[in-house]
């Protein structure tokens, strides 16, 4: 949990809405086909919860925040400039939207896929 201090008392910001709007972010970029879980675990939490809270690790500290996410991109795109884009586009709209300072994003791709077969 992340909070700051305001004159008109304490802001606490959960995990959970930086998850969303990192999520939402990263699958609004070109070239990124979903999220994947990042270990067994989340894997098996996929398999048995229908909740969106796989993919994104987010850390927290009073200078900021550094997220790390687990994506499934598509096939024939350079891995490289995607992942450049993705990382840009979530620090800004979680800078954006949570007033606070990302410092570093982790992209890590998990798979490839093709989107389109023809």
């Amino acid at each position: 949990m992340t909070n700051q201090e305001t004159e008109l008392g304490k802001i606490y910001i959960l995990p959970r809405a930086i998850r969303t709007v990192a999520r939402d972010a990263a699958l609004q970029s070109y070239g990124v086909i979903g999220m994947a879980p990042a270990n067994l675990g989340e894997a098996i939490n996929k398999m048995f919860c229908k909740s969106a809270e796989y993919g994104i690790l987010v850390k927290s500290d009073p200078d900021g925040f550094e997220l790390t996410l687990n994506l499934v991109i598509e096939y024939g795109l350079r891995i490289r400039s995607v992942t450049d884009s993705v990382a840009e586009t979530v620090a800004y709209h979680v800078q954006k939207v949570m007033g606070i300072p990302v410092k570093r994003v982790n992209v890590h791709v998990r798979g490839l896929r093709i989107s389109n077969p023809d």
